[in-house]
């Protein structure tokens, strides 16, 4: 990792840090799973989110957005499928 992801990195979790006390009251969480070389974050919804059925809207109208206009290096974020 050279010193210009480690800084997209770092702001993305920056992005995530800001959305994720909105996660927590509901009851879910967010973390960073990486960074592609397309320049998607993957992220995972747990909790309360990652069997919501608004979680599209949360991902979309919450998360993309903040992750975007904080880094707008980033082309889309994306999220896991949830796990059983």
């Amino acid at each position: 990792m050279n010193h210009t992801d480690s800084n997209i990195e770092s702001r993305v979790r920056a992005a995530l840090e800001q959305i994720r006390p909105y996660l927590n009251a509901d009851g879910g969480d967010i973390e960073l799973v990486e960074i592609t070389g397309e320049m998607h974050a993957i992220v995972r919804l747990s909790g309360a989110c990652s069997t919501c059925n608004k979680s599209y809207q949360t991902m979309t109208n919450g998360v993309q957005q903040m992750v975007r206009r904080m880094v707008p290096e980033i082309v889309a974020v994306e999220a896991l499928p949830a796990t059983r």
